[in-house]
């Protein structure tokens, strides 16, 4: 039995995460978990399930919540997340938070000798190296959720990193793979959100239709696996169906491939290094048909070829762009700017700030705190 603590339970991952431990009750169980101001959802998960820890996003809910529920301990916002991925009693922490915001609770779990199993992409993408070190100094382990690094870290499974020529992250190109950059001025958030494979976060699904999301996954690929990124290439892949490839020094490419379902890679990670039987629709490759692949355009997705740039650079380049990223993406979602606006506030946003090395969380958030600053600044003079 693996004792999970899970944050960012009422979201796309989150709620698979909780599929999961429906399907397995003898060998996961739920101790904390933490949703955001989604309360109704909470109260439907903890009809379902015996929690004892409890966060949620605002003091109000957590108040009210506290007398109804007094059973369960409740607390709320990011010191909540903080004190849940320091609960002792627990083995694997689940991150299926959406931002910055799933740093520290990762940083914080693994200081506390906790393993786990990463959804937040941000984590690594903004502060790789520090929580590299604290793996190392903890002697923790990190489990991938995303497809991408899941595929890959199943096609490394027997085979010695030494061997390895380099690693092949698979793109669907999001809802806009079909449209042209002219096609895309005014392009709608819905729009955005017609996401052809899968079914998953607005947030995330407006950062596929950019490929900003893949460029994430382009960095935390270069942290997972400790491979130079050089050695990581991204290839379009419409069908979803290969989540990912690694071709070894001898020519040999090995795929993972499966339907696009993410209760998959979050077993995966959950009961590594066993595989458990799980309720789903089987691939069938005849009904597929054909495969299609074609490498990325990077005139037509430049945030791709930018979050190369900045993870090679590194320092605070890869903080910066993601914190100009969330504040873009949420004011796209909410009507504040058009969709190319978001590629043009952080390019510029990585152009403009100083390179600064990242040595301390302080460091982070000072990073984290000058993106956020410059792309509310533009966002402003825009409404004006």
């Amino acid at each position: 039995m693996k004792r999970l603590v899970l944050l960012g339970a009422s979201g796309s991952i989150g709620k698979q995460t909780l599929d999961v431990v429906k399907q397995h009750p003898d060998l996961f169980s739920i101790e904390a978990l933490s949703v955001g101001k989604n309360i109704e959802s909470l109260k439907e998960i903890l009809s379902d399930f015996d929690i004892k820890e409890v966060c949620v996003q605002q003091q109000e809910d957590c108040e009210i919540l506290q007398k109804e529920y007094p059973s369960i301990h409740f607390t709320y916002g990011e010191d909540g997340l903080k004190y849940l991925s320091e609960l002792e009693e627990y083995d694997v922490l689940v991150n299926a938070l959406v931002g910055f915001v799933g740093f520290m609770p990762t940083l914080s779990a693994i200081r506390h000798k906790h393993d786990v199993a990463l959804a937040n992409k941000e984590t690594l993408v903004v502060g790789g190296e520090l929580i590299k070190r604290a793996l190392e100094e903890y002697g923790c382990k990190l489990y991938p959720i995303d497809s991408e690094h899941s595929a890959i870290f199943q096609c490394l499974q027997g085979n010695r990193s030494e061997d390895v020529k380099r690693l092949i992250i698979t793109a669907s190109g999001g809802a806009f793979r079909e449209k042209t950059r002219d096609e895309l001025k005014d392009v709608t958030l819905a729009d955005a959100l017609a996401h052809p494979n899968w079914s998953m976060g607005d947030k995330i699904t407006v950062d596929c239709a950019n490929m900003m999301n893949k460029g994430f996954e382009v960095i935390e690929a270069h942290w997972l696996f400790d491979m130079p990124f050089e050695k990581i290439d991204v290839v379009m892949h419409q069908e979803s169906i290969v989540h990912s490839m690694v071709e070894y020094v001898d020519g040999s490419v090995m795929a993972q491939m499966g339907t696009p379902d993410m209760r998959l890679p979050i077993q995966y990670a959950l009961s590594y290094p066993d595989r458990f039987e799980r309720k789903a629709d089987a691939l069938d490759l005849c009904s597929v048909g054909e495969l299609h692949f074609k490498e990325p355009d990077v005139r037509r997705y430049p945030l791709l070829a930018l979050a190369y740039q900045c993870g090679e650079k590194g320092g605070n380049k890869p903080a910066v762009m993601n914190a100009v990223n969330d504040v873009a993406n949420e004011a796209f979602r909410n009507g504040e700017i058009p969709f190319l606006m978001i590629e043009d506030l952080i390019i510029t946003a990585v152009n403009t700030v100083p390179f600064k090395k990242i040595e301390t969380v302080e460091d982070l958030l000072e990073a984290n705190k000058w993106g956020h600053q410059f792309a509310l600044e533009k966002i402003k003079g825009v409404k004006q």
